[in-house]
């Protein structure tokens, strides 16, 4: 309940705060905004104060005692005056000059969706087992071992897969919920209520930035449901399949990602960004909460030339690298474009030069220190990085072993996004004025991430390809709107609109409903009850020697130190794990010829359970002999190292 209490106090203090700062719009914008606000200090201000105090509760009283502080000076100090051009004593109405409506119809039906996905998918007890979604199944552990690692860590933090390497991934999501952990809050609590939060304000959020950009509900509505119902004609494939076998179209909702938005077999890699993006990369949900209210104060500070909106601008753009990266550098990217637009087309460009001027600044300031510290030495200094930082050329659509391209380019992105593809130039040379600004900077996010590849893994370009995906629909919503109205009397016109949809949005809707009934063990019984043991019974800065499994329990669950975890978090972070990997496994399989080992990595336990058995030619018998059996449940057993005075096991 504390947790949920440190929450309910940020969102308050943010809600003050953007009440202040964007008095001029209308009431659910300030809301939105405010939310946004207080999730963005949650995820700061603590660990802020982490350095001083450790990531304990007292770093987290201090952070909320901050943002108040900052609420209090924002009101006081900074509150903006009232719109010039409005009526004395002028009242908008809550939503403006948007229909109230709006927003309800189609927010609240993915929001209840959202929910019961963020409920199902992280940690939802069964039988005292853990389970979760197929979604969440491999992401997920990361974020449990970033949020469980930080109670009461010393900053900056290092990783708990590994030892003595800075935690250089973007960890202020996690950070959030071990702030909730922190004070009490369940586990699975902690992940469920800030993740459906940023997903309803991500909804939201949308809304009011299409509405800005268009003024049509028509075309808000298409471009939501573009946008979130996304998958490309991957249901092709599937149709296919089902005139030869009609069991395939059930293995739709029952396979392992036998979704039509995701067949890697058949190159259809543009998932649905709920299903595969929002619920289980944690990461790029806290980034999209930030980036859609950075655009839409971008296309704002555009319009209306407002110095004072893109320098609140700076200051949430500056905040975003260790929020995500990817998102940071994609407004980096949009906001390169709006500038050269600005400066071919403004008519004061001395002031639109000052403008971007205190943007990029106080963006900069704000970012360097993140990227300098975390992003470059990980991602460029990182010592596995094969292909990172690199020349690449249209996304995972080149082979790397022929030097082709897998389909045709055209037809690889008509595929994978579906017939919107079609549709972003003439969208982006319809619209007018500042708008083309907006459109130049998504094409620069698009030029940019099809010829470089910026990490180990070449499929995390998309979260740099959605970003402008998302940022153009609103203006293809509008182009939809355009042609839909010079079409009226055409007979047809109709069934033309309706099979557009239903090609644009079905695999998406499958994907979604897939995901609906997906369920899968993460963790037996057994290991959330030796996990509790470790985290409730044992030292809090022991090292542990276990399996490489992703769903390990020491790290995962008890958040403590392991000599060596999965490959397939490290290597994609940037980090030369081999020998430590190694050193584990000759540290589990033959520790009579590694005694040194032990001592050189520290290790004070060793944990056996049905993984490490799995996986590994294990010697438990060693360890039974030399080593103390300080716990025993089901199939996990945890050992404690006996040692000599010289470090070693005893022989």
């Amino acid at each position: 309940m504390g947790g949920i209490l440190l929450l309910l106090g940020f969102e308050a203090c943010g809600c003050v705060l953007a009440d202040a700062l964007f008095k001029r719009r209308a009431g659910v914008v300030r809301l939105w905004l405010g939310l946004t606000a207080g999730l963005l200090m949650m995820m700061w201000l603590p660990s802020l104060f982490a350095y001083a105090l450790r990531f304990t509760a007292a770093a987290q009283y201090a952070a909320l005692g901050t943002a108040a502080l900052l609420a209090a000076l924002a009101r006081f100090f900074l509150t903006e005056k009232p719109d010039p051009l409005a009526l004395e004593g002028e009242k908008k109405p809550f939503c403006g000059d948007m229909p109230a409506w709006l927003p309800i119809a189609l927010v609240v039906p993915l929001l209840i969706l959202s929910i019961y996905l963020q409920y199902t998918h992280t940690l939802r007890e069964v039988d005292g087992a853990l389970h979760v979604g197929q979604s969440t199944y491999g992401d997920l552990c990361l974020h449990l071992g970033i949020a469980t690692g930080l109670q009461g860590s010393a900053y900056p933090p290092e990783y708990t897969l590994i030892q003595d390497v800075l935690l250089g991934y973007p960890f202020l999501m996690d950070a959030l919920s071990a702030s909730m952990i922190a004070l009490g809050t369940d586990l699975a609590a902690s992940f469920v209520i800030p993740g459906s939060l940023m997903m309803g304000l991500v909804y939201l959020g949308f809304v009011f930035f299409a509405w800005e950009l268009t003024r049509s509900r028509a075309a808000v509505v298409v471009a939501y449901l573009l946008l979130f119902l996304n998958g490309g004609l991957g249901f092709f494939y599937v149709l296919d399949g089902v005139w030869q076998d009609s069991t395939l179209f059930q293995n739709v909702f029952t396979g392992y990602y036998a979704a039509p938005a995701n067949m890697v077999e058949n190159n259809i890699r543009w998932v649905n960004v709920i299903c595969d993006m929002m619920i289980p990369q944690r990461t790029l949900l806290a980034g999209w909460t930030m980036v859609v209210p950075a655009l839409y104060l971008l296309a704002l500070a555009m319009r209306e030339r407002s110095r004072r909106l893109y320098i609140v601008l700076g200051v949430l753009a500056g905040a975003m690298p260790m929020i995500h990266t990817h998102s940071f550098l994609a407004l980096a990217l949009i906001s390169a474009g709006c500038l050269v637009w600005t400066l071919w087309h403004a008519p004061e460009r001395k002031k639109a030069l000052v403008d971007f001027a205190f943007y990029a600044g106080i963006a900069a300031a704000l970012a360097l220190p993140q990227v300098l510290t975390w992003s470059i030495p990980q991602t460029v200094g990182g010592s596995s990085l094969t292909g990172s930082l690199s020349l690449r050329f249209n996304w995972v659509n080149y082979d790397t072993s022929t030097g082709r391209l897998i389909d045709g380019y055209f037809w690889f992105w008509i595929k994978n996004i579906g017939p919107v593809y079609l549709l972003m130039v003439p969208a982006a040379l319809l619209s007018k004025g500042w708008k083309r600004g907006l459109a130049l900077g998504a094409l620069f996010v698009y030029v940019a991430a099809e010829f470089i590849q910026f990490q180990p893994n070449p499929y995390d370009n998309n979260k740099l390809f959605y970003v402008a995906f998302l940022l153009m629909l609103p203006l293809v919503g509008s182009y939809l709107v355009a042609l839909w109205n010079r079409l009226r009397g055409l007979p047809g016109r109709a069934l033309l609109a309706a099979v557009f949809l239903a090609v644009s949005l079905t695999s998406g809707a499958l994907s979604l409903a897939r995901e609906a009934v997906s369920d899968y063990q993460l963790f037996s019984a057994d290991e959330v009850e030796a996990a509790a043991y470790i985290r409730d019974e044992l030292p809090a800065d022991a090292v542990y020697l276990t399996g490489d499994q992703h769903n390990n329990l020491v790290a995962a669950l008890a958040g403590r130190q392991i000599v060596c975890g999965t490959g397939s978090y490290l290597y994609y972070h940037g980090i030369d794990y081999q020998q430590a990997a190694l050193d584990a496994r000759r540290m589990l399989e033959a520790p009579a010829e590694n005694l040194e080992l032990f001592a050189q990595y520290g290790v004070d336990y060793v944990v056996i359970a049905d993984s490490e058995r799995y996986n590994y030619a294990l010697d438990e018998t060693y360890f039974a002999q030399n080593c103390t059996l300080v716990y025993e449940a089901g199939s996990v057993r945890i050992y404690a190292v006996d040692t000599q005075n010289d470090g070693n096991l005893q022989e």
